[in-house]
Parts: structure tokens; sequence; C-alpha cells
């Protein structure tokens, strides 16, 4: 007997069960009578939602704030929104027929043959679902409802399940699941913290989850190692716990990238810096080929340090060759001649570990142009300023500080341990913060540039800070060490350094205004100014 015989027979009325036979062929009989008001599906009114999972309860005053795709935010009129998933119109009969199909291509299907990433592997069992869908000549639905079958089950069977709405979603930065009550939050790009409509029903659903999620990554989670801190294949970062190292149950944090990361234009159109600060920054990772400065991006957590990193790092020429090293690959950026290296944790039985210092010391074997270290945490400081101070001159990363002046103190302290006279390699320290803009919400901001001088301790000279009244960071001092470097080492004059950041500051404002800022428009961009000045 066939597969599709297998899905007809399941699906047909002639069951060997007298229950599931009636249950079927209502079922059957239900969609059939139902097919030309559905072939349009809209959107469910009922409390009951996909599978009872989703909440479409409303409420008499609510306001719709922002709606796209299948996607609403809406004022329930509580202290956060509501992020709202709309789900196809499914009826309790269709609910049995995603069921059966489910059980035979859940027997048929070899998960284990598809790709490790979610997405990909959803896409090719969304088709070969449709596949048999559509081949299953007792089922008389609209090819509409067919495809709302398929994307359903794929996401059962090979995605993350009711979390996929939420990872479909560009503008979500976090997605988050509470316990005990499991609440699952995002963090909208645009509107910050928000509560969605998901019910998870028990800790069950979400501890299938991460134990799907750690088999994408060739981990292991459960009670004897219930910590898992990971990169998903389609680059997004999870964390997730077990009890019982979680109290109430299990939680999952999910941290979302965009597909097209953002570009410094991007960040100039979000006003987290001004055109000038901009091209002063690209002045001085650039180097004009003379003295690429050494960078740390600085900030609380979720202030912006790697996408900050991430933007100014696209400034470094094609030419050079770049080596990162990170905890967990974040970076994306649009050069050719890249190395990325990541840690590894050690086993279970505690065996083979790669840290980010050991992974450091060789990169230093490698003949790297350029050193981009994702966080500075520990002994990798020590190794990365003895490099800054061996010649590896533009080497850039992210540490955890509020302030210039709180940078070089943890740069100095246990666990890192730089020696003043080593911490003096730093050029600069760009400072970021979640700032609460009146009028505007919760944005990020460069508070700080500052300049790092001196030769036997480090001394600060900040050049920009942020002026809250006027919500725009401002230059406080025209007298730049930096510039003065890239006169020594390239031999270009001050003036004319002066009217090439002024050039600069002009294209940017200029790309800004013509929305050139998508990582493929912003690298040619930056690839043909480059070859304008050869």
């Amino acid at each position: 007997m066939s597969e599709l015989d297998d899905i007809q027979k399941l699906l047909s009325p002639k069951k060997e069960s007298e229950r599931k036979e009636t249950t079927v062929k209502n079922a059957l009989d239900t969609v059939k009578t139902a097919n030309e008001s559905f072939s349009d599906l809209g959107i469910i009114e009922s409390s009951e939602g996909l599978l009872g999972l989703i909440s479409e309860k409303r409420v008499s005053n609510e306001k719709v704030i922002e709606s796209y795709g299948n996607v609403e935010i809406v004022d329930v009129g509580k202290d956060l929104y509501q992020y709202r998933v709309r789900i196809p119109n499914l009826t309790t009969a269709d609910h049995e027929i995603i069921q059966s199909i489910q059980k035979i291509a859940t027997k048929i299907i070899d998960i284990r043959k598809e790709s490790v990433n979610a997405k990909i592997r959803r896409v090719a069992l969304t088709e070969k679902i449709y596949d048999m869908v559509t081949k299953t000549r007792s089922l008389n639905v609209s090819e509409t409802k067919m495809k709302a079958y398929a994307d359903i089950i794929s996401r059962e069977m090979g995605g993350y399940g009711l979390f996929d709405y939420l990872l479909d979603d560009d503008q979500l930065e976090e997605v988050m699941v509470v316990p005990p009550k499991l609440d699952v939050y995002v963090f909208h790009r645009k509107h910050g913290m928000l509560l969605t409509n998901i019910i998870i029903e028990s800790d069950g659903y979400v501890h299938n989850v991460i134990e799907r999620i750690a088999r994408d990554v060739s981990r292991r989670v459960d009670t004897n190692t219930p910590l898992l801190d990971a990169r998903l294949p389609s680059g997004d970062r999870v964390n997730a716990t077990l009890k019982p190292a979680s109290v109430d149950g299990p939680s999952l944090t999910i941290r979302k990238f965009r597909e097209d990361p953002y570009t410094i234009v991007d960040l100039v159109k979000f006003k987290t810096l001004n055109p000038e600060a901009a091209a002063f920054l690209w002045l001085a990772v650039e180097g004009m080929q003379g003295y690429p400065s050494n960078v740390l991006v600085s900030g609380g957590t979720s202030s912006g340090k790697t996408t900050f990193l991430n933007c100014i790092s696209m400034f470094i020429r094609p030419t050079d060759r770049v080596l990162s090293i990170e905890d967990t690959a974040e970076l994306k950026l649009p050069l050719e001649h890249w190395i990325r290296l990541e840690t590894k944790p050690p086993s279970v039985e505690g065996t083979g570990e790669v840290s980010m210092d050991v992974l450091l010391k060789n990169s230093l074997r490698m003949r790297p142009d350029r050193i981009i270290v994702g966080e500075v945490r520990h002994d990798e400081a020590f190794t990365l300023f003895t490099a800054m101070n061996t010649g590896h001159q533009g080497s850039m990363g992210t540490i955890h500080a509020n302030s210039s002046e709180e940078t070089l103190v943890r740069l100095m302290s246990p666990p890192m341990n730089v020696p003043e006279q080593m911490a003096t390699a730093l050029n600069l320290i760009v400072v970021l913060n979640r700032i609460n803009v009146p009028k505007i919400g919760l944005k990020r901001r460069v508070t700080e540039i500052a300049e790092v001088s001196g030769v036997k301790k480090p001394e600060l000279h900040l050049l920009y800070s942020w002026d809250a009244e006027r919500d725009e960071i401002v230059m406080i001092d025209k007298n730049s060490l930096t510039k003065k470097l890239i006169h020594r080492y390239s031999g270009v004059s001050l003036p004319q350094i002066d009217a090439e950041m002024d050039l600069r500051m002009q294209l940017l404002t200029e790309a800004a205004k013509t929305n050139i800022s998508s990582l493929g428009a912003f690298s040619t961009f930056l690839r043909k100014y480059y070859e304008k000045q050869r």
C-alpha cells in the first residue's frame, strides 16, 4: 500500500473504528460544506484560536496601533501593548484533518534527513506535505486551505511550533517565555516590550521546543545539564533554562538578528548618532590607509553594542584580512577576506572547550590585518591589548560599561587586568546607552565618543557628548588626537583630513536621504568610494 493510500485511508469515511469513522466523516463534510466561504482564509474571531493556543479575545475599547502581515499591535488598555498573531480561520473540523495528516506525515517523512536550519527545513516540509495533501482525493478543500494545512503542520513537525510566527517577524528583537504562567513576550524594534496573545498550555510544550532547538545545534539539555546557550543555524541566539536551574519551570529567550543588518545609515536615520559623528568614526576606523584606530564599543545590556560594532566594521576596506572572534557568531559583514571564529563550551564531561582567549591567541598566527572581538570579558582582554601593543592596529570589540571612565576602570581591574601602560594602546571609546527620550520613548543613543591618550597611563579626552535637550550627540572639542595620528602615519595634511571628514559627512547625509541603507546597497556605496580614492 502506498503512502498516499495510507493518508486517504486515515481521512476516508471507511475507518475500522466506528467512532473515528464518524469523527473524520463529519470533519470532511463540514469542510466540504464550508469550502466556498473559506476560499479566502480570514482571521479567527473566536476565543478558541489555533488548537486553542492563540487567543483572539478582543476588548471593546481596544485600539489597533499598527498592522502588518499577520500581526497587529493593539492597545488593550493595559501597561503593555499586545502583540497579536493572526492566523487562518480554522474550524474544529480543520483541526481534525490537520492532526490526521500530521500523524501520517510523521511516519513517512524522516525529519533527520532534513536541514538543521529550521527555516529551510520548514520550507522543504511544507512542499512535501502540500504535495501529499493535493494528491489525497478524499480531501475536497480549496488550494488556499491546503496551503494553510501544509504550513501549520510543517511548523509543528520541522519548525518551533507557535514560536515560528514570532521568529518570522523581522521587526522583533527578542522572543521570551516567562514561567510559571508561560506568558510569551516579545521586544519590538519600534514598540518595545509587548505581551503576545500566544497561550502555552504546559511546561511540556516549551520543553519539547527547547529539546528540538538543542538537537538542531547538536547540544544536550536535560535536568543534568539544564542550561542551553547557543546560536541557531539561522544566526539567532538562544538561551534556555530547565528545572532545577529554572525554579518555576522552563524559560526560553531567543534574540533575533535581522536578515538585512542595520548599517551606519540606518543609525543616522534613527538618530543614534548624527552624520558628523558617523563621518568621524568612518575616518577613524578606516584610518585613510595610514592609521586605523583601536576601538572599543561600550554600553549596558541591549544598548546596541554588537549592532554598532557591526556597523562601524563595515568601514574596513575590502582589501583587509579580517578575523572575528565571538562567543556567538552575530556579525554580518560585506567582506570577502573574513574568517569567523566562534568559541565552544565544554562537553558534559568537561572537555573540548575552546575559549575566546585561545581563539584570539590562535588568530595572531593567521596574519590578520584586523581583529574584531565580539565581547571582551576575561583573559582575552590582556591578549587583545597585547596584540594592539605589538602592531595589530585597527582592532575592535565591545565591553560592558556605561561610560568611557568606567570602560577604563573595568579594563584595568579583575578579571581583565590590563596593565595601565598597555591600556594606552586603545584609541577610541564609543559609549551607547538606552535612553528614555521625551515624547519618543526608549531609544538607543551614542552618548560619548572619547579618545584615549597617554604613555604611562591612559588619559581620556572627550570629543563628542550627547545633549539631552537637543537629543543629539554634539562635538565639544575639535582638537582630535585621532586626526593627528592619521596625519602622522598617512602624510595627509590636517586641512585635507578635515575636508575628507566633511565630504564623508555629506555622503552619509545624502545616503540617509536617498535610503542607501541596506547591506548590499551600502557596501556597494563604500566599495565605489574606496575605488575612486586609489
